[in-house]
């Protein structure tokens, strides 16, 4: 099959592309480099250097494939809140050119990819029965190119899956990016002996996934032709940690004998994001196969491969008051 890929010099786009070339399909695939990093593409691949907002660009390159997966996404819940035009922007209209350019195109199937982020914070573990209630601006542009794609794809008779993955964590994720990636943030600083810093009181509950568990229920997503308009839920339900637990976990891993700096709260963080994973298991097959521990070895030893880096603050925080965490305007990570 002729596979597309957008975001496909990012985190999961890379992993995606390198497992489905793996299964004999041609993939291609764009980026427009923000967040991606060329050192991740598969040589094998297509690429195109074209940002999912230029529908007639994304129209051109899209032309021919039979399914297009949508990985593309400034993924940055916390910021959003406080840079909401370049986060919507990047997520919702970048959606509906992709999703445009797709059904322009005949593509047979588009699988979205949202985010944990749809279910606010309501009761945990989240499942997919939930009524979305998102708290934040990226989530709510998650949500609202959810019903852009079911409206439109229903429509024209192009299949449709939406794949809600929880913080994913492995090899090739960014980690000098001080808005987003929490545990890859703390391995970073922690090489370099700082301390991790944590926003309020580090008793906020997570998931963690990791790259290789969520690829494989990807790969079904696409490519079983019996799983068509699901909303499914990807990471473990049985391994829930608190952020402190994180970076004493951390902490071991690289080493560092030193205790994190506690700042104030982000505002509208969700406490509590865990989930449900029955569905996925039911209808994916979905195991968890690394543990948090072995992921967070195989991370830190990634980037310690790779060479610590300085954070880059390359996204503009457009609201600043006394609101805004101190970290990002005075940039303290």
């Amino acid at each position: 099959m002729k596979i597309f890929i957008t975001g496909i010099a990012g985190f999961l786009g890379s992993h995606l592309a390198n497992r489905m070339i793996d299964l004999g399909h041609e993939v291609s695939g764009n980026d427009n480099l923000i967040g991606g990093e060329e050192a991740n593409l598969n040589k094998k691949i297509n690429f195109f250097e074209t940002d999912c907002n230029d529908l007639e660009g994304m129209s051109k390159i899209i032309k021919g494939n039979d399914i297009v997966y949508h990985c593309a996404a400034t993924a940055h819940e916390g910021l959003s809140v406080f840079s909401p035009n370049v986060i919507t922007k990047n997520i919702f209209q970048a959606s509906i050119s992709t999703i445009t350019a797709s059904i322009q195109n005949n593509v047979k199937r588009f699988i979205y990819c949202s985010s944990m982020a749809r279910y606010g914070n309501q009761k945990t573990p989240f499942d997919e029965k939930m009524d979305p209630k998102p708290e934040d601006p990226y989530g709510i542009a998650k949500v609202a190119g959810e019903n852009v794609l079911k409206v439109l794809a229903d429509l024209n008779g192009m299949e449709w899956n939406i794949a809600v993955p929880h913080n994913i964590i492995g090899p090739n994720q960014k980690y000098d990016d001080p808005f987003r990636n929490v545990l890859s943030i703390f391995i970073n600083r922690n090489l370099q002996n700082k301390p991790a810093i944590i926003y309020g009181d580090g008793n906020q509950k997570r998931c963690f996934s990791y790259i290789d568990d969520v690829i494989y229920c990807l790969e079904k997503l696409a490519l079983d032709t019996q799983i068509n308009k699901e909303i499914i839920n990807i990471g473990p339900d049985e391994e829930e940690v608190t952020i402190n637990e994180i970076a004493v976990m951390v902490a071991n891993e690289t080493g560092f004998n030193g205790k994190p700096i506690y700042v104030p709260d982000r505002p509208k963080e969700v406490k509590f994001a865990t989930c449900s994973a029955d569905k996925s298991r039911k209808l994916l097959n979905y195991k968890t196969k690394t543990s948090l521990k072995e992921a967070i070895i195989k991370t830190s030893k990634f980037i310690k491969d790779n060479g610590v880096k300085e954070f880059k603050y390359y996204l503009p925080v457009e609201i600043i008051n006394e609101k805004t965490p101190e970290t990002w305007v005075k940039k303290l990570i």
